[in-house]
């Protein structure tokens, strides 16, 4: 990879007025999503086909570019049964359980690669779902506002506004972010990297969760790696991003760590199942200690890509502190 390289990314922010009290479930990610791609399958879907599978405009159609997309027939690493999809709804902190009537609803959407050539069908979609009503009583909201995140602010974040109620169209805007994968050299080497986890974190091995005494700082890098290389091969044309992923998982495999962190179950329900499902992960702080150098760019990539299973429902969500050398 070159010494800094640009990849087509931005995080948006939503905010919507609800025109009843709006009770939330303790974590709204599902529920969030599970509206999105209702409402975004429903004005994207031009065959009215009950599913994607066999549509001869499956290839066209931006709903399953976005919210469904199709894992390739063949694939130099592996055989896929699917992909990442290239957006991670970000919805309020666990436990915003309450909206009040005429209170705002504020969640964020970050998008990758092609999908951002659907913002406007994307943030159209988002309107009409909450239009529609949210939760078990349907309540109903307006969009206030659409803000898009400087992306080199994130330590503290810093929103533009794009979209007010009452305009004709999104404001243009920036939606690129640069990875440098050379630190600056008057930088003092960073020795110590806390990712504090805002949502579950659910590795898993042989398609089980793996629990916090079992986490490894190789196995962290080894997922985070994946998931950015397969969102950069599949939704923005660049592959083999990283060339030299193999070498920084051995590296990863050499750092020190020590975590305070704690299991957490929380419940959704699933639609293509029928049923509710109880999911799990972890939270807490993670401290990684070594030569963290070669690996600053992906952890930092990760604080808007997230990490893990189930990130497009905002799973996996950190914020990443770093510490220098005392030696440097």
């Amino acid at each position: 990879m070159p010494p800094a390289q640009t990849l087509p990314l931005a995080r948006y922010r939503y905010t919507f007025r609800v025109r009843e009290p709006l009770r939330l479930p303790n974590y709204a990610g599902s529920l969030l999503r599970g509206q999105f791609g209702a409402s975004l399958r429903h004005i994207s879907c031009m065959t009215q086909q009950p599913t994607c599978e066999g549509c001869p405009l499956l290839s066209t159609c931006p709903y399953p570019a976005v919210f469904a997309a199709p894992a390739p027939e063949r694939h130099d690493m592996q055989r896929f049964s699917h992909i990442p999809n290239p957006y991670v709804i970000e919805p309020p902190p666990i436990g915003t359980t309450q909206v009040e009537r005429g209170g705002t609803l504020a969640f964020n959407l970050v998008l990758f690669g092609r999908a951002l050539d659907h913002l406007p069908l994307i943030s159209f979609a988002l309107q009409r779902a909450i239009e529609q009503g949210l939760g078990a009583s349907r309540v109903s909201g307006i969009i206030e506002r659409i803000e898009v995140q400087n992306a080199s602010a994130f330590s503290e974040p810093d929103w533009s506004g794009i979209w007010r109620r009452g305009d004709s169209a999104i404001a243009p805007h920036q939606a690129l972010m640069t990875v440098a994968a050379t630190p600056s050299s008057s930088a003092a080497p960073i020795t110590q990297a806390k990712l504090t986890f805002k949502t579950p974190l659910r590795l898993q091995h042989q398609g089980q969760p793996v629990r916090p005494h079992a986490l490894s700082p190789r196995k962290l890098i080894a997922d985070l790696l994946r998931r950015i290389t397969l969102l950069a091969e599949f939704h923005a044309d660049r592959p083999n991003f990283i060339p030299n992923a193999p070498e920084l998982v051995r590296h990863a495999a050499r750092l020190d760590q020590r975590h305070d962190l704690h299991w957490h179950d929380w419940s959704r329900y699933s639609c293509r199942q029928q049923q509710e499902m109880t999911l799990g992960g972890v939270l807490g702080t993670w401290t990684l200690t070594g030569d963290l150098e070669p690996l600053m760019p992906w952890l930092s990539l990760g604080q808007w890509l997230h990490v893990g299973k189930n990130a497009t429902l905002g799973l996996g969500a950190y914020h990443l502190e770093t510490s220098p050398s005392t030696n440097a």
